[in-house]
């Protein structure tokens, strides 16, 4: 099991803020630090300063840290070509030493759309234009030769298919949704790992099982999937704590317990444990109060020790389960190091 952090930069961050939460979160052991790729707030929080690009932002990041994984959750295809968006991803994974991951989906906030003159198609198209794209963007990164595609929405001819991702053959690409047909099918297609974001955990064993029969249906092992599920993050030391972190990101105790991963450190384990139960390898954190460094070293010290120990060691049955998600070679320890 393996705890990343996720924030979410258009709710109101700057880089030095990003940079500060990546630092701490590498400092501290996590394996990853993700961020979203939206150029528009939500809700009633200001959004000051403005937003920030996902792949800008990685780029910095990529220079700065030396030992935690990157990447988004997730990048919108409508936002970029996917010729544009494979060089630019393959670049920072070059400047981060082979360290970064690209979620990517269909995009689905129209506001933002709007507010920044990106064009919005149907869902349906959406989905054509992110098909493509996997298709175009994985095969530039791997093609022994100058790459051409010819489908309904892009054309490419020729291309030197420059260039060539650290990572070999490509870095891994992540996708996910709770759509039952189409989602199910790119990943098992193109995926190295499915997330399943702010879902309880029945739903979100419900969307790895359609995955596996995905996977099942294209003549591929389950076990090649990781599986991994996003949730909010509000852990407190004691109540007093929890109630004073939920105020701050203007939720409430009770709710974030029954959505998301809160209490507790001895509650937050609890939680996880069940996600792991249902098959998932990674956990997003999502953190909402990036000024609050405090509580990434509460979780480092109160709650990925116990996930360690605790998952481990219960899991163990588990772990030997044909629709486990796959071993991957120096297995991390829950903060990513190699155990």
């Amino acid at each position: 099991m393996k705890l990343r952090i996720f924030t979410e930069p258009q709710q109101g961050a700057d880089y030095a803020t990003l940079r500060a939460v990546a630092l701490a979160a590498e400092e501290l052991g996590f394996d990853a630090f993700f961020r979203s790729d939206h150029y528009l707030k939500m809700g009633s929080v200001s959004g000051l300063p403005g937003p920030t690009d996902a792949w800008v932002t990685l780029a910095g990041l990529a220079v700065e840290t030396t030992r935690i994984r990157l990447g988004t959750l997730m990048t919108a295809a409508t936002f970029r070509l996917p010729g544009p968006l494979a060089i630019a991803v393959a670049q920072v994974d070059q400047m981060s030493g082979g360290r970064v991951e690209l979620g990517i989906g269909t995009g689905w906030y129209e506001a933002e759309h709007t507010a920044y003159g990106i064009r919005f198609p149907p869902l349906g198209e959406r989905f054509d234009r992110l098909a493509e794209q996997l298709e175009i963007i994985t095969g530039l990164w791997t093609a022994e030769s100058a790459y051409s595609f010819s489908g309904a929405h892009y054309q490419l001819t020729d291309s030197p298919a420059l260039p060539k991702p650290a990572q070999r053959p490509r870095p891994p690409v992540l996708i996910g949704g709770g759509g039952p047909r189409r989602t199910p099918a790119l990943a098992a297609r193109y995926a190295d790992e499915f997330n399943a974001a702010f879902s309880s955990v029945a739903d979100s064993s419900a969307m790895f099982g359609r995955v596996r029969a995905a996977c099942e249906d294209a003549g591929r092992s389950p076990d090649s999937m990781t599986f991994s599920v996003a949730q909010v993050v509000c852990c407190g030391k004691d109540e007093a704590s929890v109630r004073r972190r939920a105020a701050a990101i203007g939720r409430e105790p009770a709710e974030l317990r029954e959505h998301g991963l809160a209490g507790t450190p001895d509650e937050v384990v609890e939680k996880i444990a069940s996600f792991a139960g249902a098959g998932a390898r990674h956990v997003y954190l999502q953190v909402l109060d990036l000024s609050d460094l405090d509580h990434l070293e509460l979780i480092a010290a109160g709650v990925a020790p116990q996930v360690l120990r605790g998952l481990v060691t219960d899991l163990s049955p588990m772990a030997r389960s044909p629709h486990r998600a796959r071993a991957r070679p120096s297995a991390p320890d829950a903060l990513g190091r190699a155990v």
